[in-house]
Protein backbone atom coordinates (compact mmCIF):
# COMPACT_ATOMS: atom_id res chain seq x y z
CA UNK A 1 0.00 0.00 0.00
CA UNK A 2 1.52 3.09 -1.14
CA UNK A 3 2.47 6.27 -0.22
CA UNK A 4 5.20 8.74 -2.88
CA UNK A 5 3.16 7.09 -6.30
CA UNK A 6 -0.62 7.78 -5.13
CA UNK A 7 0.65 11.37 -3.40
CA UNK A 8 2.12 12.07 -6.98
CA UNK A 9 -0.30 10.46 -8.93
CA UNK A 10 -3.18 12.97 -7.55
CA UNK A 11 -0.43 15.78 -8.08
CA UNK A 12 -0.14 14.88 -11.36
CA UNK A 13 -4.28 14.77 -12.12
CA UNK A 14 -4.79 17.92 -10.34
CA UNK A 15 -1.93 19.60 -10.76
CA UNK A 16 -0.14 18.78 -14.19
CA UNK A 17 -0.75 18.16 -17.63
CA UNK A 18 0.06 14.38 -18.08
CA UNK A 19 2.23 13.80 -20.99
CA UNK A 20 1.09 11.65 -23.40
CA UNK A 21 3.82 8.48 -24.24
CA UNK A 22 3.66 7.48 -27.51
CA UNK A 23 -0.26 6.42 -27.39
CA UNK A 24 -3.36 7.68 -28.78
CA UNK A 25 -6.82 8.15 -27.13
CA UNK A 26 -9.86 8.10 -27.07
CA UNK A 27 -10.92 11.03 -25.15
CA UNK A 28 -7.36 13.43 -25.07
CA UNK A 29 -7.31 15.58 -22.19
CA UNK A 30 -7.28 18.81 -24.11
CA UNK A 31 -10.57 17.41 -25.33
CA UNK A 32 -12.28 16.44 -21.89
CA UNK A 33 -14.71 18.87 -21.91
CA UNK A 34 -15.73 18.08 -25.38
CA UNK A 35 -16.50 14.11 -25.47
CA UNK A 36 -17.20 13.94 -21.74
CA UNK A 37 -19.74 11.76 -22.44
CA UNK A 38 -17.98 9.31 -24.36
CA UNK A 39 -17.61 5.91 -23.69
CA UNK A 40 -14.31 3.95 -24.48
CA UNK A 41 -14.64 1.89 -27.46
CA UNK A 42 -13.65 -1.72 -27.78
CA UNK A 43 -10.77 -3.22 -25.51
CA UNK A 44 -8.37 -1.39 -23.51
CA UNK A 45 -5.44 -3.79 -24.08
CA UNK A 46 -6.12 -4.87 -28.18
CA UNK A 47 -3.75 -6.93 -29.57
CA UNK A 48 -3.64 -8.96 -26.07
CA UNK A 49 -4.85 -12.16 -25.89
CA UNK A 50 -5.49 -14.14 -22.94
CA UNK A 51 -2.30 -15.17 -21.19
CA UNK A 52 -1.22 -18.94 -21.84
CA UNK A 53 0.84 -21.25 -20.30
CA UNK A 54 3.58 -22.16 -22.93
CA UNK A 55 6.24 -23.40 -20.96
CA UNK A 56 10.42 -22.90 -20.15
CA UNK A 57 11.26 -23.17 -24.03
CA UNK A 58 8.88 -20.48 -25.12
CA UNK A 59 10.29 -17.19 -26.36
CA UNK A 60 7.24 -15.62 -26.31
CA UNK A 61 6.81 -12.73 -23.28
CA UNK A 62 3.21 -12.62 -23.39
CA UNK A 63 3.51 -16.43 -22.07
CA UNK A 64 3.57 -17.91 -18.81
CA UNK A 65 6.94 -20.01 -18.79
CA UNK A 66 6.54 -21.69 -15.52
CA UNK A 67 2.92 -21.05 -13.67
CA UNK A 68 0.64 -23.56 -14.96
CA UNK A 69 -2.01 -22.22 -13.15
CA UNK A 70 -3.86 -26.01 -13.43
CA UNK A 71 -0.80 -28.04 -12.41
CA UNK A 72 -0.93 -29.65 -9.11
CA UNK A 73 2.10 -29.28 -6.93
CA UNK A 74 2.27 -31.20 -3.21
CA UNK A 75 -1.17 -31.77 -3.29
CA UNK A 76 -2.74 -28.53 -4.62
CA UNK A 77 -3.23 -26.90 -8.01
CA UNK A 78 -0.80 -24.13 -8.78
CA UNK A 79 -3.77 -21.04 -8.66
CA UNK A 80 -4.96 -22.52 -4.94
CA UNK A 81 -0.95 -22.32 -3.85
CA UNK A 82 -0.70 -18.80 -5.18
CA UNK A 83 -4.35 -17.02 -5.03
CA UNK A 84 -2.89 -13.86 -7.37
CA UNK A 85 -4.37 -10.88 -6.86
CA UNK A 86 -3.79 -7.57 -8.93
CA UNK A 87 -3.87 -3.87 -6.78
CA UNK A 88 -5.48 -1.45 -8.15
CA UNK A 89 -3.43 1.39 -7.36
CA UNK A 90 -0.27 0.35 -8.61
CA UNK A 91 -1.71 -1.12 -11.64
CA UNK A 92 -4.23 1.63 -12.72
CA UNK A 93 -3.34 4.83 -10.60
CA UNK A 94 0.83 4.16 -10.75
CA UNK A 95 1.92 6.78 -13.37
CA UNK A 96 5.77 6.61 -13.13
CA UNK A 97 6.34 9.81 -10.75
CA UNK A 98 8.77 9.37 -7.99
CA UNK A 99 9.73 12.10 -5.37
CA UNK A 100 12.35 13.41 -7.80
CA UNK A 101 10.41 13.32 -11.28
CA UNK A 102 7.37 14.08 -12.65
CA UNK A 103 4.81 11.10 -14.35
CA UNK A 104 6.03 9.41 -17.09
CA UNK A 105 3.56 6.81 -18.72
CA UNK A 106 -0.45 7.65 -19.25
CA UNK A 107 -2.44 4.49 -21.05
CA UNK A 108 -4.40 5.42 -23.84
CA UNK A 109 -7.93 5.47 -21.82
CA UNK A 110 -7.24 7.75 -19.44
CA UNK A 111 -8.77 11.33 -19.94
CA UNK A 112 -6.64 13.71 -17.22
CA UNK A 113 -9.32 13.70 -15.02
CA UNK A 114 -10.20 12.51 -11.64
CA UNK A 115 -13.51 12.14 -12.03
CA UNK A 116 -16.52 8.99 -11.72
CA UNK A 117 -16.41 8.55 -14.69
CA UNK A 118 -13.01 8.14 -15.50
CA UNK A 119 -13.10 6.09 -12.04
CA UNK A 120 -15.67 3.83 -13.74
CA UNK A 121 -13.17 3.25 -17.02
CA UNK A 122 -10.43 2.38 -14.99
CA UNK A 123 -12.18 -0.48 -13.33
CA UNK A 124 -13.30 -1.73 -16.71
CA UNK A 125 -10.07 -1.86 -17.65
CA UNK A 126 -8.82 -3.72 -14.36
CA UNK A 127 -11.26 -6.56 -15.24
CA UNK A 128 -10.40 -6.68 -18.84
CA UNK A 129 -6.91 -6.71 -17.37
CA UNK A 130 -7.05 -9.49 -14.64
CA UNK A 131 -9.11 -11.98 -17.19
CA UNK A 132 -6.81 -11.74 -19.79
CA UNK A 133 -3.81 -12.39 -17.14
CA UNK A 134 -6.45 -15.09 -15.73
CA UNK A 135 -5.99 -14.20 -12.26
CA UNK A 136 -9.69 -14.59 -10.42
CA UNK A 137 -8.66 -11.35 -7.20
CA UNK A 138 -7.58 -7.91 -7.05
CA UNK A 139 -7.62 -5.70 -4.00
CA UNK A 140 -8.46 -1.72 -3.60
CA UNK A 141 -7.85 1.51 -1.33
CA UNK A 142 -11.33 3.25 -1.34
CA UNK A 143 -9.66 6.27 -2.77
CA UNK A 144 -8.12 4.66 -5.48
CA UNK A 145 -11.37 3.07 -7.55
CA UNK A 146 -13.85 6.20 -6.57
CA UNK A 147 -12.52 9.96 -6.16
CA UNK A 148 -12.42 11.78 -3.22
CA UNK A 149 -15.19 14.58 -2.46
CA UNK A 150 -15.92 17.68 -0.96
CA UNK A 151 -17.96 16.06 1.80
CA UNK A 152 -17.85 12.84 3.36
CA UNK A 153 -21.21 12.49 1.95
CA UNK A 154 -20.10 13.14 -1.60
CA UNK A 155 -17.15 10.86 -1.61
CA UNK A 156 -19.36 7.82 -0.47
CA UNK A 157 -21.72 8.31 -3.16
CA UNK A 158 -18.73 8.26 -5.70
CA UNK A 159 -17.27 5.28 -3.96
CA UNK A 160 -21.17 3.63 -4.34
CA UNK A 161 -21.12 3.91 -8.00
CA UNK A 162 -17.86 2.94 -8.72
CA UNK A 163 -18.42 0.04 -6.28
CA UNK A 164 -21.80 -0.96 -8.28
CA UNK A 165 -20.13 -1.41 -11.22
CA UNK A 166 -17.56 -3.41 -9.84
CA UNK A 167 -19.96 -5.88 -8.55
CA UNK A 168 -21.35 -6.07 -11.92
CA UNK A 169 -18.25 -6.93 -13.86
CA UNK A 170 -16.87 -9.11 -10.68
CA UNK A 171 -20.45 -11.21 -11.65
CA UNK A 172 -19.64 -11.13 -15.52
CA UNK A 173 -16.33 -12.38 -15.30
CA UNK A 174 -16.07 -14.28 -12.02
CA UNK A 175 -14.11 -12.67 -9.96
CA UNK A 176 -13.49 -11.59 -6.35
CA UNK A 177 -11.74 -8.96 -3.90
CA UNK A 178 -8.85 -10.64 -2.24
CA UNK A 179 -9.16 -7.31 -0.16
CA UNK A 180 -9.65 -4.09 0.58
CA UNK A 181 -8.62 -1.02 2.35
CA UNK A 182 -8.68 2.46 3.44
CA UNK A 183 -6.48 5.24 2.31
CA UNK A 184 -5.70 6.78 5.42
CA UNK A 185 -2.14 8.25 4.88
CA UNK A 186 -2.25 10.62 1.36
CA UNK A 187 -4.89 13.53 2.67
CA UNK A 188 -2.94 16.66 4.41
CA UNK A 189 -5.70 15.68 7.37
CA UNK A 190 -3.72 12.13 8.32
CA UNK A 191 -0.44 14.27 8.58
CA UNK A 192 -0.52 13.27 12.22
CA UNK A 193 -1.86 9.97 11.86
CA UNK A 194 -5.55 8.66 11.44
CA UNK A 195 -6.02 6.74 14.64
CA UNK A 196 -3.71 7.50 17.06
CA UNK A 197 -4.26 10.98 17.85
CA UNK A 198 -7.65 10.78 19.02
CA UNK A 199 -7.70 12.60 22.54
CA UNK A 200 -9.64 9.86 24.67
CA UNK A 201 -11.22 11.04 27.26
CA UNK A 202 -12.96 13.44 25.46
CA UNK A 203 -14.88 11.24 23.58
CA UNK A 204 -17.14 9.74 25.97
CA UNK A 205 -17.90 12.52 28.00
CA UNK A 206 -18.46 15.40 25.15
CA UNK A 207 -22.11 17.04 25.08
CA UNK A 208 -21.64 17.28 21.56
CA UNK A 209 -24.92 19.57 21.66
CA UNK A 210 -23.22 22.33 23.45
CA UNK A 211 -19.47 22.03 22.21
CA UNK A 212 -18.59 25.64 20.76
CA UNK A 213 -16.75 25.95 17.28
CA UNK A 214 -13.32 27.08 19.04
CA UNK A 215 -13.28 23.74 21.27
CA UNK A 216 -13.68 21.22 18.36
CA UNK A 217 -10.51 23.41 16.40
CA UNK A 218 -9.08 22.67 19.66
CA UNK A 219 -9.82 18.99 19.63
CA UNK A 220 -8.88 18.75 15.75
CA UNK A 221 -7.26 15.56 15.84
CA UNK A 222 -10.40 14.15 17.41
CA UNK A 223 -12.13 14.59 14.85
CA UNK A 224 -9.41 13.18 12.36
CA UNK A 225 -9.71 10.00 14.60
CA UNK A 226 -13.96 9.58 13.81
CA UNK A 227 -13.14 10.85 9.79
CA UNK A 228 -10.76 8.08 9.73
CA UNK A 229 -13.01 5.76 11.76
CA UNK A 230 -16.28 6.55 9.36
CA UNK A 231 -14.08 5.71 5.99
CA UNK A 232 -13.06 2.68 7.31
CA UNK A 233 -16.12 1.61 8.42
CA UNK A 234 -17.82 2.81 4.36
CA UNK A 235 -14.52 0.93 3.14
CA UNK A 236 -15.39 -2.03 5.28
CA UNK A 237 -18.96 -1.96 3.82
CA UNK A 238 -17.77 -1.76 0.02
CA UNK A 239 -15.47 -4.94 0.35
CA UNK A 240 -17.95 -6.59 2.22
CA UNK A 241 -20.12 -6.20 -0.29
CA UNK A 242 -17.86 -7.03 -3.30
CA UNK A 243 -17.66 -10.55 -0.93
CA UNK A 244 -13.79 -9.54 0.06
CA UNK A 245 -12.24 -12.04 1.71
CA UNK A 246 -9.69 -9.94 3.76
CA UNK A 247 -9.75 -5.92 4.96
CA UNK A 248 -6.03 -4.80 5.76
CA UNK A 249 -5.29 -1.78 7.42
CA UNK A 250 -1.95 -0.17 7.11
CA UNK A 251 -0.91 2.79 9.41
CA UNK A 252 1.13 4.63 7.28
CA UNK A 253 1.33 7.52 9.24
CA UNK A 254 0.75 5.95 13.21
CA UNK A 255 3.47 6.46 14.24
CA UNK A 256 6.07 9.14 15.35
CA UNK A 257 8.69 11.82 14.26
CA UNK A 258 9.55 12.80 17.88
CA UNK A 259 9.43 11.10 21.13
CA UNK A 260 9.47 14.86 22.26
CA UNK A 261 6.30 15.89 21.43
CA UNK A 262 4.85 12.20 21.52
CA UNK A 263 2.90 10.18 23.96
CA UNK A 264 3.33 7.29 22.64
CA UNK A 265 1.51 4.84 25.02
CA UNK A 266 -1.47 6.75 24.49
CA UNK A 267 -0.91 7.02 20.95
CA UNK A 268 -0.88 2.90 20.89
CA UNK A 269 -3.76 3.07 23.24
CA UNK A 270 -5.86 5.13 20.74
CA UNK A 271 -5.17 2.61 17.67
CA UNK A 272 -5.71 -0.45 19.47
CA UNK A 273 -9.33 1.23 20.67
CA UNK A 274 -9.70 1.80 17.19
CA UNK A 275 -8.93 -1.61 16.07
CA UNK A 276 -11.22 -2.72 18.66
CA UNK A 277 -13.85 -0.81 16.60
CA UNK A 278 -13.00 -2.35 13.48
CA UNK A 279 -13.85 -5.87 15.06
CA UNK A 280 -16.99 -4.78 16.61
CA UNK A 281 -18.47 -3.25 13.33
CA UNK A 282 -17.09 -6.28 11.10
CA UNK A 283 -19.43 -8.73 13.51
CA UNK A 284 -22.42 -5.88 13.25
CA UNK A 285 -22.58 -5.89 9.33
CA UNK A 286 -22.08 -9.79 9.45
CA UNK A 287 -18.46 -9.20 7.16
CA UNK A 288 -16.56 -12.86 7.62
CA UNK A 289 -13.35 -11.46 5.97
CA UNK A 290 -9.65 -11.69 8.19
CA UNK A 291 -9.01 -8.32 9.42
CA UNK A 292 -4.84 -7.62 8.34
CA UNK A 293 -2.35 -5.70 9.76
CA UNK A 294 0.70 -4.65 7.53
CA UNK A 295 3.56 -4.13 9.12
CA UNK A 296 6.10 -1.32 8.09
CA UNK A 297 8.97 0.26 10.34
CA UNK A 298 9.40 3.37 8.39
CA UNK A 299 8.20 6.10 5.45
CA UNK A 300 6.59 8.42 5.42
CA UNK A 301 7.07 8.27 9.47
CA UNK A 302 10.62 7.92 11.22
CA UNK A 303 9.00 5.11 13.23
CA UNK A 304 5.75 3.41 12.52
CA UNK A 305 3.93 1.49 15.19
CA UNK A 306 3.71 -1.88 13.20
CA UNK A 307 7.32 -2.05 12.76
CA UNK A 308 7.71 -5.58 11.85
CA UNK A 309 5.56 -9.11 12.68
CA UNK A 310 7.30 -9.21 15.84
CA UNK A 311 6.49 -5.85 16.94
CA UNK A 312 3.11 -6.17 15.55
CA UNK A 313 2.30 -9.82 17.16
CA UNK A 314 3.21 -8.06 20.44
CA UNK A 315 1.28 -5.22 20.05
CA UNK A 316 -1.94 -7.81 19.08
CA UNK A 317 -1.32 -9.96 22.35
CA UNK A 318 -0.93 -7.28 24.93
CA UNK A 319 -4.72 -5.69 23.78
CA UNK A 320 -5.97 -9.07 23.29
CA UNK A 321 -6.63 -9.00 19.75
CA UNK A 322 -4.86 -11.80 18.80
CA UNK A 323 -7.48 -13.80 17.55
CA UNK A 324 -9.09 -10.94 15.52
CA UNK A 325 -6.49 -10.00 13.29
CA UNK A 326 -3.60 -11.88 11.22
CA UNK A 327 -0.70 -10.17 9.04
CA UNK A 328 -0.34 -9.12 5.62
CA UNK A 329 3.57 -9.49 5.20
CA UNK A 330 5.10 -7.09 2.27
CA UNK A 331 8.32 -8.70 1.42
CA UNK A 332 9.66 -5.10 0.82
CA UNK A 333 8.67 -3.84 4.28
CA UNK A 334 10.60 -6.57 5.50
CA UNK A 335 13.97 -5.08 3.77
CA UNK A 336 13.09 -2.01 5.34
CA UNK A 337 12.79 -3.53 8.92
CA UNK A 338 16.58 -4.91 8.91
CA UNK A 339 14.63 -8.66 7.76
CA UNK A 340 14.44 -10.96 4.87
CA UNK A 341 10.64 -11.60 3.49
CA UNK A 342 11.24 -15.34 4.88
CA UNK A 343 12.09 -13.94 8.67
CA UNK A 344 9.28 -11.70 8.84
CA UNK A 345 6.59 -14.88 6.94
CA UNK A 346 8.16 -17.69 9.53
CA UNK A 347 7.70 -14.94 12.57
CA UNK A 348 4.02 -14.69 11.25
CA UNK A 349 3.71 -18.17 10.78
CA UNK A 350 4.64 -19.54 14.04
CA UNK A 351 2.62 -16.84 15.96
CA UNK A 352 -0.15 -18.12 13.85
CA UNK A 353 -0.36 -15.15 12.38
CA UNK A 354 0.35 -15.49 8.55
CA UNK A 355 -2.60 -14.12 6.54
CA UNK A 356 -1.84 -12.30 3.25
CA UNK A 357 1.24 -11.35 1.29
CA UNK A 358 2.23 -8.75 -0.94
CA UNK A 359 4.42 -9.84 -3.33
CA UNK A 360 7.12 -7.73 -3.80
CA UNK A 361 10.64 -6.81 -3.58
CA UNK A 362 13.21 -3.46 -2.54
CA UNK A 363 16.06 -2.66 -4.21
CA UNK A 364 18.72 -3.73 -1.43
CA UNK A 365 21.08 -0.66 -2.74
CA UNK A 366 18.24 1.94 -2.70
CA UNK A 367 16.77 2.59 0.97
CA UNK A 368 13.36 3.17 0.50
CA UNK A 369 9.73 1.44 -0.36
CA UNK A 370 10.97 0.89 -4.11
CA UNK A 371 7.90 -2.07 -4.88
CA UNK A 372 9.65 -4.12 -7.47
CA UNK A 373 8.26 -6.94 -8.73
CA UNK A 374 9.55 -10.06 -7.22
CA UNK A 375 12.09 -11.78 -9.63
CA UNK A 376 14.76 -13.39 -7.27
CA UNK A 377 14.33 -17.18 -8.29
CA UNK A 378 15.80 -17.88 -4.30
CA UNK A 379 13.41 -15.38 -2.17
CA UNK A 380 10.75 -17.05 -4.20
CA UNK A 381 11.53 -20.25 -2.88
CA UNK A 382 12.18 -19.02 0.94
CA UNK A 383 8.84 -17.48 0.74
CA UNK A 384 7.17 -20.49 -0.35
CA UNK A 385 9.34 -22.79 2.20
CA UNK A 386 6.96 -20.31 4.46
CA UNK A 387 3.72 -21.04 2.42
CA UNK A 388 4.11 -24.88 2.46
CA UNK A 389 4.84 -25.09 6.04
CA UNK A 390 1.84 -23.25 6.86
CA UNK A 391 -0.39 -25.23 4.53
CA UNK A 392 -1.17 -22.77 2.07
CA UNK A 393 -2.70 -19.37 2.65
CA UNK A 394 -6.20 -19.08 1.99
CA UNK A 395 -8.38 -16.80 3.02
CA UNK A 396 -5.32 -14.48 2.10
CA UNK A 397 -3.30 -14.99 -1.24
CA UNK A 398 0.17 -13.23 -3.11
CA UNK A 399 -1.14 -9.84 -3.59
CA UNK A 400 1.16 -7.83 -6.70
CA UNK A 401 1.82 -4.77 -4.74
CA UNK A 402 4.34 -3.91 -7.32
CA UNK A 403 4.46 -1.43 -10.04
CA UNK A 404 6.30 -0.84 -12.94
CA UNK A 405 10.01 0.70 -13.06
CA UNK A 406 9.87 4.28 -14.01
CA UNK A 407 11.50 3.55 -17.35
CA UNK A 408 8.70 1.11 -18.72
CA UNK A 409 5.84 3.16 -20.36
CA UNK A 410 4.27 0.31 -22.62
CA UNK A 411 0.65 -1.09 -22.04
CA UNK A 412 2.38 -4.37 -22.88
CA UNK A 413 4.63 -3.31 -19.92
CA UNK A 414 1.68 -4.65 -17.60
CA UNK A 415 1.35 -7.85 -18.64
CA UNK A 416 5.24 -8.55 -18.72
CA UNK A 417 5.60 -7.55 -15.25
CA UNK A 418 3.07 -9.73 -13.57
CA UNK A 419 3.53 -12.62 -15.91
CA UNK A 420 7.59 -12.48 -14.34
CA UNK A 421 6.10 -12.26 -10.92
CA UNK A 422 3.88 -14.79 -11.18
CA UNK A 423 6.28 -17.28 -12.73
CA UNK A 424 9.00 -16.24 -10.74
CA UNK A 425 6.33 -17.76 -7.71
CA UNK A 426 5.53 -20.69 -9.46
CA UNK A 427 9.76 -21.31 -10.12
CA UNK A 428 9.73 -21.08 -5.96
CA UNK A 429 7.28 -23.53 -5.06
CA UNK A 430 8.22 -26.12 -7.95
CA UNK A 431 11.65 -26.06 -6.02
CA UNK A 432 9.56 -26.36 -2.64
CA UNK A 433 8.01 -29.32 -3.86
CA UNK A 434 11.96 -30.58 -4.98
CA UNK A 435 12.98 -29.82 -1.60
CA UNK A 436 10.46 -31.43 0.14
CA UNK A 437 10.78 -34.63 -2.15
CA UNK A 438 14.19 -34.86 -1.20
CA UNK A 439 14.26 -34.64 2.13
CA UNK A 440 17.71 -33.90 2.41
CA UNK A 441 16.80 -29.98 3.72
CA UNK A 442 14.11 -32.09 6.48
CA UNK A 443 16.79 -34.56 7.72
CA UNK A 444 19.56 -31.96 8.40
CA UNK A 445 17.47 -29.87 10.57
CA UNK A 446 15.84 -32.81 12.36
CA UNK A 447 19.26 -33.61 12.88
CA UNK A 448 20.51 -30.61 14.14
CA UNK A 449 17.77 -31.10 17.20
CA UNK A 450 17.77 -34.76 17.63
CA UNK A 451 19.09 -34.79 21.50
CA UNK A 452 15.83 -32.93 22.35
CA UNK A 453 13.84 -36.03 21.27
CA UNK A 454 15.22 -37.95 23.83
CA UNK A 455 13.26 -38.70 26.70
CA UNK A 456 15.08 -36.05 28.28
CA UNK A 457 14.55 -33.46 25.81
CA UNK A 458 10.96 -34.41 25.98
CA UNK A 459 11.34 -33.67 29.94
CA UNK A 460 12.96 -30.36 29.01
CA UNK A 461 10.49 -29.38 25.93
CA UNK A 462 7.58 -30.08 28.45
CA UNK A 463 8.81 -28.05 31.12
CA UNK A 464 9.18 -30.73 33.64
CA UNK A 465 13.04 -30.15 33.81
CA UNK A 466 14.22 -27.91 36.72
CA UNK A 467 17.86 -26.52 37.19
CA UNK A 468 18.37 -29.35 39.81
CA UNK A 469 17.69 -31.72 37.75
CA UNK A 470 19.74 -30.69 34.63
CA UNK A 471 23.15 -29.93 36.78
CA UNK A 472 22.63 -33.34 38.14
CA UNK A 473 22.77 -34.53 34.49
CA UNK A 474 25.34 -32.53 33.63
CA UNK A 475 27.00 -34.07 36.57
CA UNK A 476 27.21 -37.43 35.01
CA UNK A 477 27.45 -35.81 31.39
CA UNK A 478 30.24 -34.18 31.57
CA UNK A 479 31.40 -31.44 29.27
CA UNK A 480 28.83 -31.27 26.54
CA UNK A 481 30.21 -31.93 23.16
CA UNK A 482 28.70 -29.45 19.83
CA UNK A 483 27.49 -30.38 16.62
CA UNK A 484 28.49 -28.38 13.37
CA UNK A 485 25.12 -26.33 11.97
CA UNK A 486 26.19 -27.48 8.80
CA UNK A 487 24.99 -24.20 7.05
CA UNK A 488 26.67 -24.71 4.15
CA UNK A 489 25.69 -28.09 3.71
CA UNK A 490 22.25 -26.54 4.05
CA UNK A 491 23.04 -24.00 1.45
CA UNK A 492 24.17 -26.41 -0.62
CA UNK A 493 20.99 -28.85 -0.64
CA UNK A 494 19.22 -25.08 -1.66
CA UNK A 495 21.10 -24.04 -4.82
CA UNK A 496 20.41 -28.08 -5.84
CA UNK A 497 16.62 -27.21 -6.02
CA UNK A 498 17.13 -24.23 -7.37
Amino acid sequence: MKTWGTFLLLLCLQAFTCVVIGQSQTCPAENANKCDDSEWEGEFFPGINKIKYEGPSSKNPLSFKWYNAEEEILGKKMKDWFRFSVAFWHTFRGTGADPFGAPTKHWPWEDGTNSVKMAKRRMRANFEFINKLGIDLWCFHDRDIAPDGESLEEANANLDEVVALAKELQTQEKKKVLWGTAQLFMHPRYMHGAATKYIFTYFSHVDWMHVSQNQLIYSSELGVYAYAATQVKKAMEATHYLGGENFVFWGGREGYQSLLNTDMERELNHLAKFFEAAVAYKKKIGFNGTLLIEPKPQEPTKHQYDWDAATTSNFLRKYGLIGEFKLNIECNHATLSGHSCHHELETARINGLLGNIDANTGDPQVGWDTDQFLVDIQEATMIMLSVVRNGGIAPGGFNFDAKLRRESTDVEDLFIAHIIGMDTMARGLKNVAKLVEDGALAELVRKRYQSFDTEIGAQIEAGKADFDFLEKKVKEWGKPKVASAKQELAEMILQSAL
